[in-house]
């Protein structure tokens, strides 16, 4: 045999023996390959998928749980009302069983220069009121600050027009404003829009009662009060006359304001009223707010 002839022979097994080894080396067959690969790949999506939505899931029984408690705290934090406001003459009346032997506290032309001393006092003698604010009260950043901590320390807030005007002396346009605006300048400072209305002088008009009703606000006028009139503009003299006042009795609506005599006799006003046995509604137990 020449030497051409055996090595044929030779080299076909050598050729078969190499495609053989990298048959052996090649993975599993490309098409089981692939799938299985595929099936394995589905599995994780459909894992994570799972996940995924419990995830959700949970995340929104969270969130419903959540807000079925604040939902429940609110409840539980409403108060029944326990008096109401007379609109005729503003005494304060009560609500079933309630104590008939009560006053309210309110303070006019707030936040002007006092009111958050004054709010400081009657907050230390555990005495509630209502600070019925001015808008030209609320022009400045200490101002608005002033009446967001009033509000803050939890004294109700009124409306008593933006800049103090006679409403019956007002268009309906100019009433419209005096009141929803300030309502919304309120409502930007403390978050909460004021809950009662006083006009200016205690001068109601047709369309301010019926817009003030429309805002939700609670009207009133009040039964009596002395600091803005000649020989009670200091201490002693308006300490005697609001706690020794003929119009005092059940249910009186007590006016008082921004002043400095006002706040120098505000803890003698609040304690001679305790000594003959008034105690002092919460506004937040007055009817309709």
């Amino acid at each position: 045999m020449n030497k051409r002839n055996w090595l044929l022979p030779v080299c076909a097994t050598f050729l078969l023996g190499a495609c053989s080894d990298e048959t052996a080396q090649e993975p599993e067959g490309t098409v089981q390959g692939k799938s299985a690969q595929a099936d394995v790949e589905d599995d994780v999506a459909s894992e994570q998928s799972a996940s995924e939505q419990s995830d959700q899931s949970d995340i929104e029984e969270r969130e419903n749980a959540e807000e079925q408690e604040v939902e429940e705290q609110d409840a539980e934090q409403a108060v029944e009302p326990r008096y109401r406001i007379n609109p005729q003459n503003s005494q304060v009346e009560p609500i079933g069983d309630a104590n008939e032997q009560v006053v309210l506290i309110t303070i006019d032309d707030a936040p002007d220069t006092y009111s958050l001393e004054m709010a400081k006092t009657l907050k230390e003698l555990d005495v509630p009121a209502i600070f019925f604010v001015n808008g030209h009260f609320l022009d400045t950043d200490e101002e608005q600050q002033n009446l967001s901590e009033i509000h803050d320390m939890g004294f109700a807030i009124g409306n008593h027009t933006n800049t103090h005007v006679n409403l019956k002396q007002s268009t309906e346009s100019v009433q419209q404003d005096e009141i929803v605006s300030l309502n919304e300048h309120v409502e930007a400072i403390t978050g909460e829009v004021p809950k009662f209305f006083r006009a200016p002088f205690g001068v109601n008009t047709e369309f301010s009662k019926a817009l003030a009703k429309e805002q939700g606000m609670v009207r009133m006028n009040w039964t009596y009060g002395y600091d803005f009139m000649q020989g009670y503009m200091e201490p002693e003299a308006l300490t005697d006359i609001m706690v020794n006042a003929p119009e005092l009795n059940n249910g009186g609506n007590l006016l008082m304001h921004d002043r400095e005599w006002t706040k120098e006799a505000l803890p003698q006003i609040i304690e001679g009223l305790r000594d003959k046995g008034y105690e002092f509604v919460d506004p937040d137990e007055i009817e309709g707010i």
